[in-house]
């Protein structure tokens, strides 16, 4: 895994999108929370984070989405 890219870099991506994009609400979010594991790459604390202590704009939902794009777009490139 190319750890320089983590969930959070490629997540800060979707910031700026419409105010309708729940991804780039989710983005802002989690930009401003200053807690968040921004160095993780592991499924299960990000998102047992997201579950307890998250933002109300940080959805597991919308998480789960952007977790599989991570997925698709940066963790099966390395």
């Amino acid at each position: 895994v190319n750890m320089n890219h983590t969930f959070y870099k490629y997540t800060l991506t979707f910031r700026g999108g419409p105010k309708s994009d729940l991804k780039a609400q989710f983005a802002e979010a989690m930009f401003s929370d200053l807690t968040f594991p921004k160095q993780s790459s592991d499924f299960q604390e990000l998102s047992r984070y997201i579950e307890e202590l998250a933002h109300e704009d940080m959805s597991a939902t919308i998480f789960d989405d952007l977790w599989s794009l991570y997925e698709t777009n940066v963790l099966s490139q390395s």
